[in-house]
């Protein structure tokens, strides 16, 4: 274990009580991070095993949709909860919680006998990604300060980059190791290793963040029930959206509960409050406008990449044929670019400020018509390569929008505050994730069902990519909007940069 000083008494300890040597300080870093890339990771490389999921288990559309989206559920139910109590007591022993459940889920679902089983796993798995990764955030925010912190958020998103990017080569190169039919268990069965090795490192290296504290632990019990209910409420209807025309259109009466559950909810914190409690969601930080408009962009940002990366991948293997493998290398471009942008972006964000991010994202806005029209105009043998081209200007616009506009989220939040606020941050992407994907699927899925019997494979599946990413556009429209509007919120304040 590093050596490192105690923290006095306070309940928040600033930065400066967690006394380590830059040697320990960027261990810890980096066995956190790779927390997060695990996390992420284990998102993405399952994309492509839905085929062999629904071959091997007899799988239907609306199981398959929740072997991906039930695990962005959980994740995003627990993050606000699992933040905030990082924030009050030990970060390190979180972490070993959230990890050793990761690997005991991972389990289960190698060995899942049916869909049930992988689905309850994977519900599980993803309560134990969402206690993890408030705490990453929060180790960076409390580690590190000024322009070392912007350069700690460049390498965290590169890391993020390269899982999101290249979990789909590992998952089809996983699949293409171990067959068709139980290929697909490689994917989970690779994460016991891994994760066996990261609690070992994180046992050992994290620092301590917290001392014990004679003080109640209040965790807003209630505020934390009215919290779920809302996230679920929000959620469930686009779970439950897989474009097929069987889909139940009295779903979409779940967004009016969600509804109902907020405005409870933040009576009830704002209540909370008033008796000198500590709520679960401190509504103050809001009141920045840096960290509120980084949520939105992160949201929007996050509702549009996700699906781009799933869309291309079910396009190139149904209507292109290619194997899993073959399909999954096409982003391996955009992760190598995402990272050497993500770097560059992390030691130029204290420069350049905000337009940096606006600038990513004109990017990916071009990213994304670049892939439509090299879909739709390309002969299909040179699609995959020329889809892999843009991928790779995609990947360099990405890494200037994810970790820049994290350090600006995240400039004004007290670091007491960090892992609420970066869980806050992560709910919004999981959120994101959700209903971007559940709608460009329902639009990719329903011109399939409408267009099959009549049309072939290939303009089937070309028409069908095309709708999906009208979504991808939309959303990456929406985070465009928001960052040319803070930008005009800057300038008239003079201020551009953190």
């Amino acid at each position: 274990m590093p050596d490192h000083a105690p923290s006095s008494n306070a309940a928040h300890p600033p930065t400066r009580d967690i006394v380590l040597s830059p040697k320990h300080r960027w261990r810890a870093y980096w066995v956190a991070v790779s927390v997060a890339a695990l996390t992420i990771l284990d998102l993405t490389k399952v994309n492509v095993a839905l085929p062999s999921i629904e071959s091997a288990l007899n799988a239907g559309p609306t199981e398959l949709q929740l072997v991906v989206s039930g695990y962005i559920l959980t994740f995003g139910l627990v993050l606000v909860p699992a933040g905030r109590l990082g924030d009050l007591r030990s970060r390190r022993v979180l972490f070993l919680v959230g990890l050793s459940l990761f690997l005991v889920t991972s389990l289960v679902c190698a060995l899942a006998p049916n869909t049930t089983v992988l689905l309850v796993a994977r519900l599980l798995q993803g309560v134990a990604a969402g206690i993890q990764m408030p705490q990453v955030l929060g180790l960076v925010q409390q580690l590190f300060q000024g322009k070392e912190r912007g350069r700690a958020f460049g390498l965290f998103g590169a890391t993020v980059g390269i899982a999101t990017a290249f979990g789909p080569t590992l998952g089809g190169l996983l699949i293409a190791l171990g067959g068709d039919t139980d290929g697909w268990r490689l994917i989970f069965w690779i994460n016991i290793p891994l994760v066996a090795i990261v609690i070992v490192l994180a046992a050992w290296l994290l620092p301590n963040t917290r001392t014990k504290s004679r003080r109640r632990l209040d965790l807003d019990p209630v505020g934390v029930l009215l919290f779920a209910l809302t996230i679920l409420a929000l959620m469930w209807p686009f779970l439950f959206t897989t474009g097929s025309p069987d889909d139940d259109p009295r779903r979409w009466w779940f967004l009016v509960a969600s509804v109902v559950f907020a405005a409870i909810f933040v009576f009830w914190e704002r209540r909370y409050a008033d008796l000198g409690r500590t709520p679960l969601m401190p509504f103050s930080i809001f009141s920045l406008s840096s960290y509120r408009n980084g949520v939105l962009i992160s949201t929007a940002y996050f509702s549009a990449i996700p699906a781009m990366f799933l869309l291309g991948t079910l396009f190139l293997q149904g209507g292109l044929g290619l194997e899993p493998v073959f399909a999954g290398m096409v982003t391996i471009g955009f992760a190598v670019a995402s990272a050497w942008s993500s770097w560059i972006g992390g030691n130029l964000v204290a420069r350049l400020g905000r337009p940096l991010v606006v600038w990513g994202i004109v990017g990916m806005v071009a990213t994304a018509g670049g892939l439509v029209l090299v879909a739709l105009f390309t002969p299909p043998e040179w699609t995959p390569w020329a889809m892999a081209g843009v991928m790779v200007v995609g990947g360099f616009a990405g890494g200037l929008v994810i970790s820049p506009n994290q350090t600006l989220m995240l400039a004004d939040i007290p670091v007491s505050s960090g892992g609420v606020a970066g869980s806050v941050g992560q709910l919004g992407q999981r959120i994101g994730t959700a209903v971007g994907t559940a709608i460009a699927l329902a639009l990719f899925y329903a011109t399939i069902y409408r267009e099959q019997a009549d049309v072939d494979t290939v303009v089937v599946y070309h028409d069908a990519y095309a709708s999906g990413m009208i979504t991808v556009g939309i959303f990456l429209a929406l985070a465009l909007l928001v960052g040319v509007a803070d930008l005009a919120g800057r300038a008239r304040s003079g201020s551009q940069t953190p």
